[in-house]
């Protein structure tokens, strides 16, 4: 059987575990959060980044830090998955979904400037398959209209725009270290953020609303509460499980990008042929291999497919149904101006399997199993 996914292990993860465990410190900001923390400053260049327990954690972070109010609007796309909006309705902002690119499935950034009203305080990009949005186009619109950009980089971990790391452009940046994600904790995220006025909130946030982190500093000799605030600090075993694979970065990420080659060469006769679209990857990005997704006719094509690899043993899945028409997306938000993509590109889209230990056999598999496909005959 060839999984849609299996979590990665590099082999120092039990290792480094049973440190975590020896230096008696379970609970958060250990040693290995520590490091967690100093891997993503030093490599991706980001002044501060606080690991978190969940990449919906971080993002409700950010909605704290940006100061939403009930009634506050924000603008962000309807393909992505329920914590990018779920973050910001649980602190009563409307959200206002706008149309994707159908070649990244990125937001349209040409499509959000008529989306803003006075009420608009923040715009969420969302770097879907680790492929960067329009990011200098989005931020010259945030700065002309004074919002705040969260970036939801949930699959974006060491991916990059013009250079830039993505999670680093906006105001805040959002990963994810879930099982499914090129590096994982289990259940984990980070928040990154560059300016130094929100550290002290965001630590007092993260840390339930006390200013432990300074006690834990010796900067002051007793904490308190001060401010409101969650769990959302993440236990030092999780991030000793992390750090191992952020130590292998390089080995996982060629290992992956390996995989995506082999899918894209290996397709590109049926891409050719007009039977499917591949993946697209402007210039300007460099995408970490996070996911490979083909593109097919319609929506009854590519269930059959999924049928048919089944069958063949081999896992592959369709992604996101667009959050406008969920039940609590039409309760909690409005999608602006024409569903043009958004959802006819999202029935389209199938993702195939993609994950660290999978051979270049397996996926050479995948491919000759999608190629036999009977509609393709």
């Amino acid at each position: 059987m060839i999984d849609f996914n299996r979590p990665p292990f590099v082999g120092t993860e039990m290792t480094y575990i049973q440190q975590a465990i020896g230096n008696n410190k379970l609970c958060g900001d250990g040693e290995f959060t520590k490091k967690c923390s100093q891997w993503m400053k030093e490599k991706l260049g980001t002044q501060y980044a606080l690991l978190t327990t969940s990449c919906t954690h971080a993002l409700e972070m950010a909605a704290h830090l940006c100061d939403l109010q009930s009634g506050d609007e924000v603008i962000m796309p309807s393909y992505t998955f329920v914590s990018t909006a779920d973050a910001f309705v649980l602190k009563g902002a409307k959200i206002v979904f706008v149309d994707v690119h159908p070649e990244s499935m990125n937001i349209d950034e040409t499509k959000i400037e008529a989306a803003i009203t006075e009420k608009t305080k923040v715009i969420v990009p969302v770097h879907y398959a680790g492929v960067a949005c329009e990011m200098d186009t989005i931020m010259d619109i945030a700065r002309r209209h004074n919002l705040l950009v969260v970036e939801d980089a949930a699959q974006g971990v060491n991916a990059y725009y013009k250079g830039r790391a993505l999670g680093t452009i906006g105001d805040f940046g959002c990963f994810s270290f879930h099982e499914t994600k090129n590096y994982t904790m289990g259940e984990g995220g980070a928040l990154l953020f560059q300016d130094p006025k929100y550290l002290e909130r965001a630590e007092i946030l993260r840390e339930k609303g006390t200013d432990r982190s300074k006690f834990f500093r010796g900067q002051i000799d007793k904490y308190t509460w001060v401010d409101f605030g969650s769990s959302y600090l993440p236990s030092d075993m999780n991030a000793a499980y992390l750090y191992a694979q952020l130590e292998a970065c390089d080995k996982i990420d060629a290992q992956r990008m390996a995989i995506w080659n082999l899918y894209n060469e290996g397709l590109k006769e049926l891409a050719d042929r007009g039977l499917i679209e591949q993946p697209f990857v402007p210039k300007s990005c460099v995408h970490n291999a996070h996911m490979y997704y083909i593109k097919l006719k319609d929506l009854e094509t590519r269930s059959a497919l999924i049928s048919y690899l089944r069958e063949k043993d081999i896992c592959a899945v369709f992604h996101y149904i667009p959050l406008h028409s969920a039940t609590a997306g039409r309760k909690f938000g409005r999608f602006h101006g024409e569903d043009k993509y958004t959802t006819v590109e999202s029935e389209r889209l199938m993702r195939l399997p993609m994950y660290y230990s999978l051979t270049l056999e397996e996926a050479a598999q995948v491919v000759e199993a999608i190629k036999a496909f009977p509609a393709f005959q």
